[in-house]
């Protein structure tokens, strides 16, 4: 016969929520002895703030703890939720209550959300200090939050959950939930259940909870790794791929195989697609880098990194990460050289910044016979008439005859063109 448990409503996240700042794990660099989010609410001394992390790092618990622990008002909305009209009312309210010399805190959760119409909205009131703003976002308020509305607010930082940190939390929430203390629980790996979490403490409680909740109706609850992989299927990956840390991981894929580090590559490629992110972004991004980075060091690098594209979009996932594996891989252990990436921009240079000068007479096309007779065409030299293929002639406007864009290095294939190239204008050009 079962035991007859009746388990709490409110989740165990929200129940275990630390009160204080003494409960609260991690930000030390924030809320410890002398950092400024402690001295701010210790001497009760508030200003309009933003705090930017991760999820479950504590920024609503944090805007709680200053609401309970300073002489202020608190409200609390969701930018995905409340509009302008929800704003104005809290503003109302604010007013209303300056009159008794009483302050209001706005906690927006989540806003990064908010348009700019809806960030406007809030401008004059933070500046008078109608209310004061606590703002929350897993985005880079840099792009996120207009910068009228940014010059006004603190931006504190906060920083992903250390192991210890979540262990702690773990044990706070066995040892001081009243509902959980009815219970014997004993938890065989606490290490792994904080490994799946990813960083996120709310993660992790609710992983907590949902393995308890299904082992309920046993003497002793034993949460093992068999019984949260059943639970999880997979570890939280933190990847967002609309915000900031899509363009940080593809910024560090790009750069580890610039780099010439396969493993690294291969790393925050994983990262991408075990986060979600299309697989087609990653092969357009390596077609550009063949280019960009490798070159004519090993020309058959576009060419790869074409057909790793073509065959992604044909395959679909998840075999297409074994093409992304072979072509990231390719790309980071080949020769590298960014000439020819370096010619076109320094041609682009030139052509916007000095006169468009006009094109030799001698490389003119000349269709009709009044071209030919006004001089279209005259003069040139066919290369395939000569020795080699070849004929030193100059083929630039008079005015930059000598300018040279293209240098090859001295990597990989591009070593061959370079003493090609070297070879055939050792009278004009430096190689």
């Amino acid at each position: 016969m079962k035991r007859e448990i009746n388990i709490p409503l409110t989740p165990l996240a929200e129940r275990v929520r630390p009160k204080t700042l003494d409960q609260f794990q991690g930000q030390k660099h924030l809320i410890g002895e002398g950092k400024p989010l402690r001295i701010m609410i210790e001497s009760d001394s508030l200003s309009s703030v933003v705090l930017w992390g991760p999820p479950g790092t504590g920024k609503t618990t944090l805007a709680r703890i200053i609401s309970e622990s300073t002489s202020s008002e608190f409200f609390q909305v969701n930018a995905v939720s409340s509009g302008v009209k929800e704003l104005r009312s809290v503003i109302e309210h604010a007013k209303e209550n300056l009159n008794y010399h009483k302050r209001t805190i706005l906690f927006i959760d989540e806003i990064h959300r908010y348009n700019k119409a809806q960030q406007d909205a809030l401008l004059s009131s933070v500046e008078k200090g109608e209310v004061i703003l606590f703002g929350a976002t897993t985005e880079n308020p840099s792009f996120e939050i207009i910068p009228a509305l940014r010059s006004r607010l603190r931006i504190f930082i906060l920083e992903e959950l250390t192991g210890n940190d979540l262990a702690n939390i773990l044990n706070f929430a066995l040892t001081n939930d009243e509902f959980l203390k009815t219970l014997n629980i004993k938890i065989e790996e606490p290490e792994y259940l904080i490994y799946l979490s990813g960083g996120d403490a709310r993660i992790l409680l609710n992983v907590l909870e949902a393995a308890i909740t299904q082992e309920i109706d046993k003497e002793e609850i034993v949460i093992n790794k068999n019984l949260v992989e059943n639970i999880v299927q997979r570890k939280n990956i933190v990847y967002d791929k609309a915000g900031e840390e899509h363009y940080n991981i593809i910024s560090a894929f790009i750069k580890s195989i610039r780099g010439s580090d396969p493993d690294a590559a291969v790393y925050w490629m994983t990262r991408m697609i075990e986060g979600g992110e299309d697989p087609l972004f990653i092969a357009r991004r390596m077609i550009v880098l063949a280019s960009e980075d490798i070159g004519n060091a090993a020309p058959n690098a576009l060419v790869l990194a074409e057909a790793a594209f073509s065959a992604v979009d044909k395959i679909g996932m998840p075999e297409a990460r074994i093409i992304l594996a072979q072509c990231a891989t390719y790309l980071a252990s080949a020769p590298k050289s960014n000439s020819s990436y370096m010619a076109i921009d320094n041609a682009a240079r030139d052509v916007k910044n000095l006169p468009l000068y006009p094109v030799p007479f001698h490389l003119r096309n000349a269709p009709t016979k009044l071209m030919k007779e006004i001089g279209y065409g005259g003069n040139y030299k066919y290369p395939h008439q000569y020795d080699n293929n070849f004929i030193e002639e100059n083929y630039l406007p008079e005015e930059i005859k000598k300018k040279q864009y293209y240098f090859p290095s001295d990597n990989g294939n591009e070593k061959t063109i370079k003493e090609r190239l070297k070879l055939l204008w050792k009278n004009r050009k430096k190689y």
